[in-house]
């Protein structure tokens, strides 16, 4: 054991770059060089999808003009904009649901004259409205208009050539980074809180009973190329959807994802994240319809914990995702970990899964209309014990019909860092997330 934990300790030593250093001091809130050299940092070669073709840089070659340090959301959002190469340093807390004037945006200052909950619950109660049809109407049509004006506010975009990295303690709440048609763009060192939708809409014909469906991820890539997400902490905060009310016998659902790869997106890394206090956390592919996504949606996922998250840690369509030393801790609400969908190609090892309130280890895995997965050195934990090796594949295929086939098809090339053993991840990961970039 104790030649286990050195072996670790030396991973850990060319696993995780350089610490960012404290803001200098003075009025500006302008970063020290450490700091600015952590920040110019580009994804190492050959460390996962995101390394492949022209690499992922960010802004690392920002001029001293293009280096912004930002401390409210419309200077984060100008800031954001433009294809030149920059980094944008986040000072503080930012709240997408705070004025200018530092006054609080409730969900009715952006509700449409139209629209209240109520009068929407009352119009499409199933015993009023039916099942067989989605919402429509003008009440319907309020709801979108509200959407519309909570998008403008919280929904930032992300210019190409972007680095955006969080100062110590830096936080986005109620917001989403929106990585859309933007090539090579960096994401390190931020806390990202509860980007909920104050007006969910309701779909009596999704699933058999019906679901209410929302707006907004904390970051989402779409349409983008050569995408680094590193050593953020993803997270509902204090508001997380096992709270919410239920509304026509469903839970109002108020939060998407935390972190979405979708319409066309390829060569990402996302690596270090902590992701807690969440459902619908990480998907990968956004329908089942055969086009534009085949050949895409190339994913690294490696040295992430999901502690608690309910699903989607990720449910796969399409790509090949390679899905390496990573913690799963497993305790209810759960559904499953990883979703294996239309033409998935997912690649599992060396993966650390902690099983708790009796979650067995059949249901880690889910049919998502997949047909194989490779699967090597998983190590589970069920209650206190050290656990053990399981082949999570053999206990999906024991406990369900049809099986999944044990070879997802190809085998990871891109991989700056060696897998470690499954049973020594947790002490790999007990650096990732916001605030933890170490040497």
């Amino acid at each position: 054991m104790r030649m286990r934990m050195t072996a670790a300790v030396a991973v850990l030593a060319v696993l995780l770059p350089a610490p960012a250093a404290a803001a200098a001091p003075g009025t500006s809130g302008a970063p020290g060089p450490l700091t600015l050299r952590t920040a110019r940092q580009a994804l190492a070669a050959g460390d996962g999808w995101g390394a492949a073709g022209t690499g992922t840089t960010g802004g690392a070659a920002a001029d001293e003009a293009h280096v912004f340090v930002v401390h409210d959301r419309d200077g984060l959002a100008a800031a954001l904009a433009g294809a030149e190469p920059k980094i944008v340093f986040v000072a503080g807390t930012i709240d997408g649901l705070t004025g200018a004037d530092g006054t609080a945006v409730t969900c009715a200052d952006l509700a449409d004259p139209g629209y209240t909950l109520d009068s929407y619950l009352a119009a499409y109660d199933p015993a009023v409205w039916g099942r067989a049809t989605d919402p429509a109407g003008p009440i319907e049509q309020a709801r979108v208009r509200s959407v519309a004006t909570q998008r403008a506010r919280t929904e930032l975009r992300v210019g190409p050539n972007t680095t955006v990295f969080g100062l110590p303690g830096a936080t986005l709440r109620h917001l989403t980074l929106m990585i859309d048609t933007a090539p090579n763009v960096i994401v390190r060192n931020l806390t990202l809180l509860d980007a909920a939708d104050c007006f969910p809409r309701w779909r009596p014909t999704d699933g058999a009973e019906g679901n209410w469906n929302s707006e907004y991820d904390l970051v989402s890539v779409r349409r983008s190329t050569n995408v680094w997400i590193d050593h953020n902490t993803f997270s509902d905060g204090d508001n997380p959807d096992s709270t919410q009310p239920v509304y026509f016998g469903r839970p109002w659902q108020v939060h998407d994802g935390a972190l979405d790869v979708t319409h066309t997106s390829d060569l990402v890394t996302v690596s270090a994240n902590v992701f807690t206090r969440h459902d619908k956390t990480m998907l990968i592919g956004s329908s089942d319809t055969v086009g534009p996504d085949v050949g895409k949606l190339r994913v690294t996922v490696r040295h992430n914990v999901f502690d608690g998250v309910g699903q989607r840690a990720p449910r796969v369509r399409f790509g090949q995702v390679d899905v390496y030393n990573n913690t799963f801790s497993v305790r209810e609400p759960y559904d499953y970990s990883v979703g294996l969908g239309i033409q998935s190609a997912v690649y599992l090892e060396d993966n650390f899964f902690d099983l708790r309130d009796g979650i067995t280890a059949d249901k880690v895995l889910k049919d998502w209309k997949g047909t194989a997965v490779t699967e090597l050195g998983s190590w589970v934990r069920a209650g206190n014990g050290l656990g053990g090796p399981v082949s999570l594949l053999a206990a999906y295929n024991g406990a369900h019909d049809p099986d999944f086939g044990p070879d997802a098809g190809w085998t990871p090339a891109l991989r700056a860092h060696r897998p470690a053993p499954a049973a020594l991840v947790p002490l790999l990961t007990l650096f990732s997330g916001a605030g933890r970039i170490v040497p």
